[in-house]
């Protein structure tokens, strides 16, 4: 939310909040959730956003490497980082709040990490996001701000894994600054300084230097004219805040006290309430307005009353209410800020009022109302009102996230398929209207949206909860998922047939999602059985195959499978075109190739082909799924079957089972040696009989190849 839209809200809740009890609306539950689960599942979300290259240990088996060409534009490497929400763009302004949410989360309450057996998740997620601001960081006073345009990829509803636009990279520099986004990543890179500093000293000297550098760059420029591309997404409106908050996080940080002069001397530049002179209280915590967390870190570090005043300010509103103003409340307990995003606003300020309880300057009074509020907040987003707004967590959580990598359409569309085929566990969706109606829709944006600044403080809250009632994380977790559909397969039907040949419209298919990939080596084999040719008096070769349609397959001639039982195939190569899950054009592609017996013969019989019994014989008729006409990648069988060769002696060096001994079969060969769970044909691959496979065989293949 922008702070330019920011009054018209104010003047309605003015209203709202005058026409209501001056007393907290919202009351604890008093049956406590699994804290620790809810807190687990709340970290894991950050790893389905990574960006670029995934670690080895990563805790799924649908999401893989990405955006592997970020920064190749302007020639410095930017893979990495976060995608935002359900997109894929790298905006750094909120993803720099939001690593920031979480460090500060670790510096308030490192034990519950450590007890909870989740220390190790969130550091190595406030790492991955910081390491990819010191890659935006190349050199000083130049800061990348931005990867992807907002416009192109919001056009396109499909995997991270097989986007195909281009991915421009955007800077600030010394002549178009951009202090507000140079201000939140210093203060990202400060925290991370922070919390990093006993455990990894010199990564931590590394995010100091970078933050310094990048605070220096925003408080000597103070200016916001080349942060341009996230216009409409992540608009700045403002940079003092940011740039207290940063130099409230490097005094921390360095306990240099230059910075902190510098934090308070922004102070009189903070947003006031309309026509007055009072610091802004009656919103909250967010990435356009963090002139809250940097209230409260100043109350702590100064113990000043401008601060302690400011801040209570701000949680009264959310709680009792201030001066007759107060947040309004739904019906059954959210404090209610906007319809975009409000459990992100609520869980966020139920983060900051639980650390400014635990302080020891808030009085019990008070301390005792922001607990509660706190507690409301949190398992009203767990689920007190008879529904998780964490998904993947507790009762009738959403099934439907607005996050085009849950879904995993491989069609382009929100509506297909028609489920999401896998459990964003831990986001917390933007949650309900005032009147807390709530529909689990992927199309509702607004209310299903989830992003990371959503789960900065919400992951935070939940750190509070489980310091109080603890909670048990399942252990091992991970999210490792059943397929929910054929990732690979071939539809097909007869597209036109007399007695001497036969014509076959097939349509190979990449529906993949765990991971989805781009296949550019896909391939699939028409098996046909000749042997009323071969009585006739012909052979293989004199059968003629062609193509009528074509979109980037290579289709061969017959290839003996099985000799002795005239037993052949078509293979039907579309290496070299990509076939990816990314949209109608894309997913499948199309061939239709002619198998003509010699000319004035009539001695073509398709009901002993083994490929013909799964496919629509009927001319014309929709093609449809069929496992015998089995599937390739990279030549090794990913869906279908084939038929069987026990009586067939073993054809040795036709490691890939394809009916020729060539390079594609050393290439097969050394990747079985490598990973003995590659897919190849043992009995092919025991050149010199000994019973075993392994570099022995590799050389006798090389000499036969060579001959």
């Amino acid at each position: 939310m922008n702070k330019k839209n920011i009054s018209l809200i104010l003047s309605v809740l003015l209203i709202i909040g005058i026409c209501q009890p001056l007393t907290a609306s919202a009351s604890v539950n008093d049956s406590n959730y699994n804290y620790g689960e809810a807190l687990q599942k709340s970290i894991l979300f950050y790893e389905f956003q990574r960006s670029g290259k995934l670690p080895d240990d990563k805790r799924d088996n649908w999401r893989s490497d990405s955006a592997m060409e970020d920064g190749k534009d302007v020639g410095i490497d930017l893979t990495g980082g976060w995608y935002d929400a359900g997109d894929h763009v790298k905006f750094n302004l909120p993803m720099s709040y939001s690593a920031t949410m979480l460090a500060w989360s670790v510096y308030e309450d490192k034990d519950s990490y450590e007890k909870s057996g989740q220390l190790k998740y969130i550091m190595d997620s406030i790492k991955w996001a910081n390491d990819y601001f010191i890659k935006c960081h190349p050199e000083k006073d130049v800061y990348y701000y931005q990867v992807g345009d907002g416009g192109q990829d919001h056009s396109f509803w499909g995997p991270s894994e097989v986007m195909q636009m281009k991915r421009p990279s955007y800077k600030v520099d010394i002549n178009n600054p951009g202090s507000t986004v140079t201000a939140e990543t210093a203060a990202s890179l400060a925290a991370a300084a922070l919390v990093f500093k006993d455990t990894d000293p010199e990564y931590s000297k590394t995010c100091l230097k970078h933050a310094q550098e990048l605070f220096e760059f925003a408080d000597k420029t103070q200016s916001d004219a080349g942060y341009k591309a996230a216009s409409g997404f992540y608009s700045a409106s403002g940079f003092f805040d940011e740039l207290s908050w940063a130099a409230t996080w490097l005094y921390m940080a360095t306990e240099d006290k230059n910075y902190l002069d510098k934090a308070e001397s922004y102070v009189p530049k903070w947003s006031v309430e309309q026509q007055t002179s009072t610091i802004s209280y009656t919103w909250c915590q967010c990435w356009d307005d963090v002139h809250y967390g940097a209230e409260l870190l100043l109350a702590k570090l100064t113990n000043k009353d401008l601060y302690k005043e400011s801040i209570e300010r701000n949680l009264d509103f959310w709680t009792t209410g201030y001066n007759g103003r107060r947040i309004a409340y739904t019906p059954k307990g959210l404090a209610w800020l906007s319809s975009w995003g409000s459990l992100r606003y609520a869980t966020t300020t139920a983060f900051l009022a639980g650390v400014y309880s635990d302080w020891s300057g808030c009085t019990p009074s008070k301390a005792s109302t922001y607990k509660e509020f706190l507690e409301s907040q949190v398992n009203y987003a767990l689920g007190s009102t008879g529904r998780s707004f964490e998904v993947g967590f507790g009762t009738n959580s959403p099934k439907h996230p607005h996050h085009r990598g849950a879904q995993s359409s491989w069609s382009d569309k929100k509506e297909i398929p028609g489920y999401h085929r896998h459990v964003l566990y831990g986001a917390l969706v933007g949650g309900p209207g005032s009147n807390d109606s709530y529909t689990d829709d992927v199309e509702d944006f607004v209310s299903n949206e989830v992003a990371c600044d959503y789960n900065a403080g919400f992951v935070g809250a939940l750190a509070k909860m489980y310091k109080k009632y603890g909670g048990q994380p399942i252990e091992n977790f991970k999210s490792i998922e059943e397929k929910t559909n054929d990732e690979f397969f071939v539809e097909a039907a007869v597209n036109a047939k007399d007695s001497d040949f036969m014509e076959i419209k097939a349509l190979i298919n990449n529906r993949s999602g765990w991971p989805a990939k781009v296949g550019d080596k896909l391939s699939f084999k028409y098996f046909v059985d000749i042997s009323e040719i071969v009585k006739a008096g012909y052979t293989a070769k004199d059968v003629t195959v062609s193509t009528n349609y074509n979109q980037g397959a290579k289709v061969s001639n017959l290839i003996p499978w099985d000799e002795a039982k005239n037993i052949y195939y078509v293979n039907v190569d579309f290496s070299g075109t990509k076939i990816y899950p990314g949209g109608q054009p894309y997913f499948k592609k199309e061939v239709q190739f002619r198998m003509a017996s010699p000319h004035l013969t009539s001695s073509w019989d398709n009901s002993n082909d083994f490929s013909y019994n799964g496919i629509t014989t009927v001319a014309g008729e929709t093609p449809v799924q069929t496992d015998k006409i089995p599937v390739y990648d990279d030549g090794v069988l990913v869906y279908g079957n084939t038929p069987p060769k026990n009586d067939s002696p073993p054809q040795l060096g036709d490691v890939n089972s394809d009916g020729e001994v060539d390079s594609m079969d050393y290439i097969a060969l050394q990747k079985y040696i490598m990973n003995p769970s590659y897919n190849i044909e043992l009995k092919n691959s025991d050149l010199n009989g000994d019973n075993r496979v392994n570099t022995l065989d590799l050389f006798m293949l090389r000499k036969i190849i060579i001959n």
